[in-house]
């Protein structure tokens, strides 16, 4: 099984923290949020992920390199491709051509879920994740008909269906995608939008008499937003926490739920509830309550709410909500 996962857009909603790291690299309380959609497809297949296709925008060798090594830390082989224009999602999973043949997966990389037992693609053409929703004219969902998709009816101003598409899909045949989404291109069959779109590949495979078959989600996670990134983190640390007993700390209170990286300093402060902090940074007489600390940050003399601080950046004697991204200075002492 491959696993496509198309990343190249720029993550403009999480700004700052995205001018320096692309959105799907930013961590979720210790990992990646690319390496927490892997991870996923790795314990829900019925089979391992043999090859995991990324598709980037202009993000340099060293993104490259910590994709690939994470990758084959989960023991699946990494392919790179890019993205140079955003034409849209057809274009972004076809960047990948090279590498879909056979059985693959399409999943964009904000698009975290969690579900329960195994997704078994055995007796399916395809199939399509989806969740049930309140509000489905808000978005594309599933027309059904017993176990199997017929249709799919965007943003439905009419009740049809409750089952929303989250972005993820399997296809038997990979070069059968692959294919479509060529005569799309070459043919410039844009959508209204002006962009070419995934979603016009599927109905064409639906049409075709393909078997459509469902993945239902409990769980729809979005790291779109910086609050969504905060809501987000907030989830996983309630099942996915540090134990107050294994945190190393000098005269601090802990509410839970939190999660401390390695080699975090915390001396003198209120940390919690649903607070992340990753790797190397050091709390400082503060008080911390749904933020997000990242690596080698330094907080002191603080209260935060609902904030983000960037990696190695320096924030002293500020109270408030504040987001900030890498390697910024505020109230800095001189």
């Amino acid at each position: 099984m491959k696993l496509i996962i198309p990343m190249a857009g720029r993550g403009t909603r999480l700004r700052p923290h995205t001018h320096t790291t692309p959105k799907p690299l930013l961590p979720i309380a210790g990992t990646m949020m690319v390496e927490r959609i892997v991870r996923t497809f790795s314990a829900s297949l019925n089979q391992p992920i043999s090859e995991v296709a990324f598709v980037l925008g202009d993000f340099g060798k060293e993104v490259e390199h910590k994709l690939r090594s994470m990758a084959e830390k989960l023991g699946a082989k990494a392919s790179v491709y890019y993205q140079s224009e955003a034409l849209g999602t057809a274009h972004a999973v076809f960047c990948a051509a090279d590498s879909m043949q056979g059985e693959i997966i399409v999943a964009f990389a904000d698009t975290l879920f969690e579900t329960t037992g195994k997704v078994d693609t055995s007796d399916s053409d395809a199939v399509i994740w989806l969740k049930e929703v309140e509000n489905p004219s808000s978005y594309g969902v599933a027309r059904m008909e017993g176990d199997r998709i017929t249709g799919f009816v965007e943003k439905p101003s009419e009740p049809v269906s409750n089952l929303a598409i989250i972005g993820v899909y399997y296809f038997r045949k990979g070069e059968e995608l692959r294919d479509e989404l060529d005569r799309i291109i070459t043919n410039d069959l844009r959508s209204e939008r002006g962009e070419y779109e995934l979603t016009d590949a599927i109905d064409t495979l639906l049409g075709r008499g393909n078997l459509f078959r469902p993945a239902t989600v409990e769980t729809w996670l979005d790291c779109g937003t910086l609050q969504a990134w905060l809501d987000t983190t907030s989830h996983i640390l309630r099942t996915g926490g540090t134990p107050p007993a294994d945190i190393k700390h000098t005269g601090c209170t802990i509410h839970p739920p939190v999660f401390i990286g390695e080699n975090v300093t915390l001396k003198h402060s209120t940390i919690g509830p649903n607070v992340a902090i990753e790797d190397g940074a050091e709390i400082d007489q503060s008080t911390l309550s749904d933020a997000i600390v990242n690596s080698n940050a330094r907080v002191s003399a603080c209260e935060l709410q609902k904030s983000t601080v960037g990696a190695h950046a320096v924030i002293h004697d500020f109270s408030g909500t504040l987001h900030v991204g890498d390697h910024s200075r505020v109230g800095e002492k001189s």
